[in-house]
């Protein structure tokens, strides 16, 4: 016998009574910290030392443990060990631990833990209290903390100044009273937050609070917040809905506009309108809500329906529908360095410069080009789609009337008119106006026409975006032709045509994908965009259930609801817990490559927070599942198994 052999006998033996001996003292856990018992779980089954336990992990799969009660528990699989890990991550004591909570049923498990914990995670504030959390930047390598106020609100100054000299690096900084695409470039290099709205609590200054989106997202975004609200109302916190709102009325009041995101980059760009629909929402929550609080923030969607989407020549155009566009100068600062490299070289070879001698004069503009500006100005607008990014929308989003935006403006006439119908007696005032809902249901209607003659195409069965530069149909596959279902905007033969195009096109395993296959329209070696095929979305999922809803595709809404939580619950139980910013419904995993990667997967034991819209899609689409199908969702049956293939 070789002293190599002796060694592995031995160790092999050494790990029986390894394994043996931790049968015993976990038999006396309920003695130690949770702290030494993660230490012991992890050493056996996190093989991979993520902090986590996965499918991937090569442990036993199998680890004793005792409850409060003295019972001994044989914790077996990755689901219930990851669940084991998760519920000692957040124990104060073993014997806080239950045995249910590790053996809970996964979607009940993944619900409760996004009403009782994901949404408290996510929530933050700006003021004094809140302020450190907020600041924290991970896409910024300065050290100063920069904190913009908006020119007139006053008291948010004072407040803030007062605190400079209490809060190390921080830098309050007060905005011009006219913010101009020019003036925001010169802060590129000088990023920053910028400030929300407050209330006075007892002579206090508190922040309206706000939800973000988790990871390194940790602002309030456009878009997100709406779908997050949506979660929110269902999870019985509409007070941080309404605070939303509040906080979307006070970016609309201060800087013209619902911001991509309360950054100072963002300041020349909005993003797709979900504000009357919040606003709507809020109210069939509560019809007994302040009457005074809904008339406030009308008054601001109807200022924002004016004044950013109904201006002529920027987000209104020659047709009558509108088109996202985003302002600004030069490149998106917000991107990783490389992102444009693509586009880049080929402005570098044209001015025979090499790649970076061509980015460095670009930028200080000592090198012009209209062309490119113009690719950038598509880019931005893009952006501003919420849609960064998808080769559907590059270098020509600027000239397309979208079916997704003017989906969502014909929501707002909609909605403005049924609350001034159905909330003010039809009898509604801003300014010298008195609005009426016949008013805004003409709006509405002309609309309609609109869509229906420049989007809508029959022979297709479906609408496409339009451009209106030249005065063609840009027939791509996308998820967002189907907002129309969302919006009600459809017959029932164009609904009835676009649930068959949308089954034949996107439907995957796991959902609906953004796009179909569109990767190569960018050239054979164009960029993967992360909002195209394979990946797939929750707000596109969301708006999709509820316009089939909506429409009476009872079952086609079940199985789309099913395809997703299916995904979402089998990616949960086979990696701890994960609930990330985006899937691939193709391969149905949370592993996406494209550009940025994916956002929520990073964590330690147990995700903080998931991911905003996917905690809400979840909270969402359980609501519609039949009790059979949230039985099978908890069996993690394949949807394939369930779903035949459909002759629509």
């Amino acid at each position: 016998m070789n002293k190599k052999g002796f060694t592995f006998r031995h160790l092999v033996f050494g790990m029986i009574l390894l394994v043996c001996f931790g049968c015993k003292q976990d038999r006396e856990n309920e003695n130690l910290s949770p702290t030494v018992i993660i230490e012991k779980l992890t050493s056996q089954e996190d093989t991979d030392g993520d902090k986590k336990i996965t499918i991937e992990d090569k442990g036993p799969k199998k680890f004793v443990f005792v409850d409060k009660k003295g019972k001994t528990h044989s914790i077996e699989g990755t689901y219930q060990l990851s669940n084991l890990l998760q519920e000692l991550a957040i124990a104060e004591s073993v014997n806080a631990i239950s045995i249910d909570r590790i053996t809970e049923a996964p979607s009940d498990r993944i619900s409760r833990l996004i009403k009782t914990r994901f949404w408290d995670n996510l929530t933050r504030s700006i003021d004094k209290k809140g302020l450190t959390q907020v600041l924290k930047d991970t896409k910024s390598d300065t050290d100063t903390l920069r904190l913009y106020i908006p020119y007139n609100d006053k008291e948010a100054i004072v407040y803030f100044q007062s605190l400079e000299t209490k809060i190390q690096k921080l830098k309050v900084i007060t905005l011009p009273k006219e913010i101009t695409p020019a003036y925001v470039k010169t802060l590129n290099a000088k990023p920053g937050i910028l400030n929300l709205a407050h209330t006075k609590q007892e002579g206090d200054y508190k922040g309206t609070p706000f939800v973000v989106p988790g990871g390194r997202f940790n602002e309030m975004y456009g878009w997100d917040s709406y779908f997050e609200s949506i979660g929110l109302l269902i999870d019985g916190k509409a007070d941080l809905a309404m605070a939303m709102a509040d906080n979307f009325g006070y970016q609309i009041k201060h800087y013209g506009k619902i911001l991509n995101a309360n950054r100072s980059y963002y300041l020349t760009r909005t993003q797709p309108p979900f504000f009357s629909s919040l606003l709507k929402e809020i109210y069939l929550d509560n019809p007994e809500i302040s009457k005074e609080w809904l008339s406030n923030n009308l008054k601001m969607v109807i200022k924002e329906y004016e004044t950013v989407w109904m201006q002529q020549d920027v987000r209104l155009t020659s047709t009558g529908l509108n088109r996202f566009y985003g302002e600004g100068i030069g490149m998106p600062p917000e991107t990783e360095d490389g992102h444009f490299d693509f586009i880049l070289t080929q402005y570098a070879d044209k001015h025979e410069l090499s790649l970076q001698k061509f980015k460095e004069k670009y930028k200080s503009g000592e090198v012009l080009d209209e062309e490119l500006d113009a690719y950038f100005t598509h880019d931005r607008s893009m952006r501003e789609s919420g849609h960064d990014t998808s080769n559907r929308l590059d270098d020509v989003c600027a000239d397309l009337n979208t079916v997704g935006l003017n989906s969502l403006l014909y929501k707002y006439e909609t909605d403005i008119a049924y609350l001034i119908k159905n909330v003010f007696n039809d009898n509604f005032v801003t300014g010298e106006v008195n609005h009426s809902s016949q008013s805004w249901i003409a709006k509405a209607e002309k609309r309609k026409k609109l869509i229906n003659r420049l989007l809508w195409n029959r022979e297709k069965g479906s609408f496409y975006d339009y451009n209106f530069v030249t005065k063609k149909q840009l027939q791509i596959e996308s998820a967002t032709n189907f907002y129309p279902l969302w919006a009600g905007i459809c017959t029932k033969d164009q609904a009835s045509s676009l649930v068959k195009k949308m089954f034949e096109n996107l439907v995957q395993k796991g959902g609906v994908s953004g796009t179909s296959n569109i990767a190569n329209i960018g050239g054979a070696n164009g960029p993967q965009r992360q909002w195209d095929y394979p990946n797939g979305w929750a707000p596109h999922q969301m708006l999709i259930w509820r316009g089939l809803d909506g429409y009476g595709y009872e079952t086609e809404t079940q199985e789309l609801v099913y395809r997703w939580l299916w995904m979402i619950t089998k990616n949960a139980v086979n990696y701890n817990g994960t609930i990330p910013e985006k899937y691939d419904v193709v391969r149905c995993t949370h592993k996406v490559y494209a550009e940025y990667g994916n956002v929520g997967t990073e964590f330690d034991y147990i995700t903080p927070s998931g991911f905003g819209w996917m905690n809400a899609s979840y909270q969402l689409g359980l609501g519609f599942l039949n009790i059979e199908l949230r039985a099978k969702l908890n069996q993690l049956v394949d949807p394939d198994d369930i779903f035949k293939k459909k002759d629509l």
